[in-house]
């Protein structure tokens, strides 16, 4: 494996730092998707969207109610309620 340079490793710090700002904004994207497709395309961004939501330490029974409601709005709200705990 070759070694990093000092620009890449501080890219990769920045990056692990950031990385739950980085997966909120994700978020709050597709929520944005989800009000605006149906269908399969909206199933895909339910998937994408639990993915971010576990990386962001939300409870799989917690993500399944969302998913289960299908409401956009909620899963807006749970976005404001982590945006005040960064």
């Amino acid at each position: 494996m070759p070694k990093r340079s000092r620009y890449q490793q501080k890219v990769i710090k920045n990056y692990y730092d950031n990385r739950e700002a980085i997966a909120l904004q994700r978020v709050g994207e597709l929520v944005t998707e989800l009000y605006l497709t149906e269908g399969k395309k909206r199933q895909r961004h339910w998937n994408t969207l639990r993915s971010h939501l576990e990386k962001l330490g939300v409870p799989p029974a917690q993500i399944d109610h969302l998913q289960q409601q299908d409401r956009p709005e909620l899963v807006a709200q749970l976005v404001k309620s982590l945006e005040g705990q960064l």
